[in-house]
C-alpha cells in the first residue's frame, strides 16, 4: 500500500483534521507502543499499520 492511499484510508475514516491528530497522539500496543507517524518513520508497512489501526479502531470492513 502506497503512503498516499494510507493517509486518504485514513482522512476517509477519521476525516482530515483528525487523521492526523490520531496517527501523531494515539498510542498503539499493537505497534510496539507506537503512534502511527512512529510506526510508519520505523520503517513498518503502510499496509500493516493501516491493519491495527483497522483492528484497534474497528473501522468497518468495507473501509478496510
Amino acid at each position: 500500500m502506497r503512503l498516499t492511499v494510507f493517509w486518504q484510508r485514513m482522512a476517509d475514516h477519521f476525516g482530515e483534521a483528525y487523521a492526523d491528530s490520531f496517527a501523531r497522539d494515539h498510542v498503539m500496543s499493537a505497534l510496539g507502543g507506537r503512534t502511527v507517524r512512529e510506526a510508519l518513520d520505523a520503517g513498518w508497512p503502510a499496509k500493516d499499520v493501516w491493519r491495527v489501526v483497522c483492528d484497534v479502531m474497528d473501522v468497518p470492513a468495507h473501509k478496510r
